[in-house]
């Protein structure tokens, strides 16, 4: 059995490491399984590229299809393109795509219209919101998906709820959580870590990257000013996305306590989220991670496709409107925080999951 392993983004990577790792046990346990990876060339940027295939121990990818920016039609008809001519050249016995991004719904089409089986790790999770382009990622690629890896019992509603057949859908856990379990006595501090005389607990971890938070000057302005004012004393630690270093340039923003810095590598970023006080950010798969360390978290979103790590773990979406935000930091910082649990079968074994799964079909 061959696997065609699809990663594009930064998130996909962590989220085919463990099934590399798993493919690879039970192929040296005997099995007839081996996999190929593809890497679409979605981020291109080597910060959110090639150092988390360096961080994460992936073998590098068998193909770099090289597909680079664009708008969100530009970018995945040239992943369609270069992804068929993939499939043709070297045919599978199934496409395995991860989480939403771009390259999750490219090669889901284009594995389907080759009559490809396809499966979806990170199937079911929906937030409600179709003005984000993910939403309508993680619809289309279950639409067209045969098999079915869930994170949680509400994603595994979700598929019920939309006619997928329960022999279809598989409850393995979040693949994300054995990545985040396997590193974690590997994570590495930052130079800044020294730079700027951190120690545990006494700073803050920002991200931010969605259109709604960055794309307005004023706003990103506003959001900051109100994240500085609350935080202060604590420092803010602001690994700057790409896309969000070209808002802010020409800005003038003058926060004493808010740093800026490069995109890290997984080991880095991850390192900083596990020994902060809190985490603010406008990322999914953050707030998973999170949730597992038991790290408050606030996120800067009217909705979110986890839910779990609301209920269940550290998180509390608040909403995007910057008057919200210092109540949540001060009792963050103050730490008056709620006690998180962890949700089932994040373990760090969903991988093994999966290939057990692909094994028996």
């Amino acid at each position: 059995m061959l696997i065609t392993l699809v990663a594009g983004a930064r998130p996909n990577f962590m989220k085919i490491a463990p099934v590399i790792r798993a493919i690879e046990a039970a192929r040296s346990a005997g099995h007839d399984i081996d996999y190929r990876i593809v890497h679409t060339g979605q981020h291109y940027d080597i910060n959110l590229s090639k150092t988390f295939f360096d961080d994460l121990q992936i073998p590098p990818p068998h193909i770099n299809l090289g597909a680079g920016s664009g708008s969100q039609a530009v970018q995945t008809a040239a992943i369609m393109i270069a992804f068929e001519k993939e499939l043709i050249k070297n045919p599978t016995d199934l496409v395995m795509v991860v989480g939403d991004v771009n390259s999750t719904l490219a090669c889901s089409i284009t594995a389907a219209k080759l009559c490809t089986l396809v499966a979806h790790v990170e199937a079911g999770i929906r937030s409600g919101d179709l003005t984000m382009p993910e939403e309508i990622n993680r619809i289309v690629t279950d639409c067209l998906a045969d098999l079915f890896f869930t994170t949680s019992t509400t994603a595994n509603e979700n598929l019920r709820a939309s006619g997928i057949t329960e022999d279809k859908i598989h409850f393995v856990g979040n693949v994300m959580i054995d990545t985040l379990l396997f590193n974690l006595e590997r994570l590495h501090k930052p130079l800044l870590w020294d730079q700027l005389n951190l120690e545990n607990s006494n700073y803050l971890v920002l991200t931010l990257h969605r259109p709604v938070n960055v794309d307005h000057p004023a706003n990103l302005k506003e959001l900051l000013d109100e994240i500085g004012q609350a935080a202060n004393p604590y420092k803010v630690i602001f690994p700057v996305h790409p896309r969000t270093r070209e808002i802010l340039k020409g800005m003038k923003m003058d926060i004493s306590n808010i740093h800026y810095t490069e995109p890290m590598g997984y080991l880095e970023f991850n390192y900083m989220v596990r020994y902060a006080r809190g985490v603010i950010t406008d990322s999914g798969g953050i707030t998973e991670e999170t949730t597992v360390l038991g790290i408050p978290c606030i996120t800067l979103r009217d909705s979110t496709e986890r839910p779990e790590t609301c209920t269940i773990g550290t998180n509390e979406l608040i909403g995007t409107n910057p008057s919200a935000i210092p109540p949540w930091i001060i009792k963050m910082v103050k730490g008056d925080w709620k006690k998180g649990g962890i949700p089932e079968k994040w373990d760090g074994k969903a991988a093994e999951r999966i290939v057990e799964v692909l094994l028996k079909v």
